[in-house]
């Protein structure tokens, strides 16, 4: 169902494992029609390529490309894309002054749990991250680790405390899932309720 409010979404992709969430959420976004300012970073583009049947170019116009063909120009797709480069500081996320835009980090490496959570911003997804906080826009940080360390913890803990959202990627078993894309869906769903977007991904409790 296509919300009548276009939304946008900034959607960072971290190293972590687990790139499917991110690229399923992106594809779900982008159905909705909201607008999407995505950033990939360069350990995220390794596990996509490592972990994925994708294969996304280095070439910043050739990965372009590689998003049109394969998550806009679908025929179910009515948002839009802006992929920013790691350091492209002209993104709208990297300042204060820019219009509020709910951020996903989605999976979130420990490192940028990390430099989030202590303001140690070095690349646009740690300083978008850092806008975010200090905005008192709504952050959404998906970590994919396991066992977590007391540093993950504290990490998390800390964000939590400023106002940040921790959903680890930990999907669900209650829905009976048959397939990976089912537990892959059940964590996408739960981002997109915090976001306020409607979806069909996994039934409401008692529902």
């Amino acid at each position: 169902m296509q919300n009548t409010k276009i939304k946008k979404i900034t959607l960072a992709i971290t190293g972590a494992s687990g790139a499917q969430y991110g690229l399923r959420l992106l594809e779900c976004l982008l159905a909705q029609g909201c607008y999407v300012d995505l950033m990939i970073s360069r350990a995220a583009q390794v596990v996509i390529n490592t972990e994925t049947h994708y294969a996304i170019p280095d070439e910043f116009d050739a990965q372009l490309a590689w998003l049109n063909e394969h998550f806009v120009n679908r025929a179910s797709n009515t948002g839009k894309v802006t992929l920013y480069s790691r350091e492209d500081w002209f993104c709208p996320a990297a300042s204060g002054s820019s219009a509020a835009s709910q951020m996903v980090v989605c999976p979130a490496s420990g490192g940028t749990l990390s430099a989030i959570a202590h303001g140690a911003s070095n690349n646009l997804i740690e300083r978008a991250g850092d806008v975010a906080l200090k905005e008192r826009r709504q952050l959404i940080l998906v970590p994919r680790e396991a066992p977590y360390s007391q540093v993950h913890l504290e990490n998390m803990l800390k964000l939590t405390q400023m106002g940040a959202v921790v959903i680890p990627a930990s999907p669900g078993f209650y829905q009976n899932p048959k397939t990976i894309d089912d537990l892959i869906d059940f964590v996408v769903a739960r981002i997109l309720d915090q976001l306020k977007l409607e979806q069909t991904l996994l039934p409401l409790w008692g529902a």
